[in-house]
């Protein structure tokens, strides 16, 4: 076995090695703690199907945001919408065509601002900035569902065409944008709404179809155990190349036509 020891194997073995913790510390946990997340998502989007709209007061007091414990809750809101400070969130992808997302501040009768995702506008290509209907002037009375904010690391807000693009639906950032002081999170517009445009799927952002994370991180550790195993079945095949490989230097002194000293006869 002191061939484990030559620095091929070495390197092999380390590389094996670091894939399997890889998969068993990293990859597998990874995808279960997705599946997880998703599968919460999903039954915080269920539990609010069964649940009536409410005054958003009764779930979100004001200044305060949206909250994780009430993501995904219907809420109704009256007020006027505020186009002058729209922006869009750019690189979406609607039924696999380009598209951009919606967003229009909206103040409420009570004074409250607030950040509504009006859907999507499908657009020829990610570069080009489509033309957006206008939301409905005067009071409307919206019904939606609380979203959290999402994240863009950079934190990117362009000007361009008229309308503050983001790159994530992030009231925050629109915010900085127009600086109006509007209220951590979203509400997303239900289909019917008043000045709603396609509309949002109301479906986990967590992960794609059911069980498709659990499938992956099975494939993980499976791909772990397969490593552990070739690198067994490798090395086996190399000792029984070893002990099958004939004695070199006999090998030699038979080629070379010397005898084997022979000894005298006393």
């Amino acid at each position: 076995m002191r061939f484990l020891l030559r620095p091929g194997w070495l390197a092999l073995i380390a590389v094996v090695l670091g894939f399997v913790v890889a998969c068993y510390t990293l990859l597998a946990p990874w995808q279960f703690g997705r599946e997880a997340q998703r599968e919460a998502q999903q039954q915080a989007i269920d539990a609010a199907n069964t649940t009536p709209p409410v005054p958003l007061a009764q779930l979100v007091e004001p200044g305060a945001g949206v909250t994780p414990d009430v993501e995904w809750r219907q809420v109704e809101v009256t007020g006027t919408y505020l186009p002058d400070d729209q922006g869009l969130v750019r690189l979406r992808v609607v039924a696999g065509r380009p598209a951009v997302e919606v967003l229009t501040p909206f103040r409420t009768s009570d004074g409250r601002l607030l950040t509504v995702d009006r859907g999507t506008v499908e657009t020829s290509s990610g570069a080009v900035t489509p033309d957006v209907a206008a939301p409905p002037t005067g009071e409307v009375t919206l019904t939606g569902r609380l979203r959290l904010d999402q994240t863009d690391p950079e934190g990117r807000v362009l000007d361009e065409a008229g309308f503050r693009q983001l790159y994530v639906a992030d009231s925050r950032l629109l915010a900085s944008a127009t600086g109006l002081a509007l209220e951590p999170g979203w509400l997303q517009l239900a289909a019917d709404q008043p000045g709603v445009l396609s509309p949002l799927p109301v479906a986990p952002v967590a992960g794609g179809a059911p069980f498709t994370n659990l499938s992956y991180a099975l494939q993980w550790i499976t791909f772990g155990v397969i490593a552990l195993l070739a690198l067994g079945y490798f090395i086996r095949l190399e000792l029984l190349q070893r002990r099958g490989r004939p004695d070199r230097s006999a090998l030699r002194r038979a080629l070379s036509g010397e005898d084997d000293e022979v000894p005298l006869p006393r």
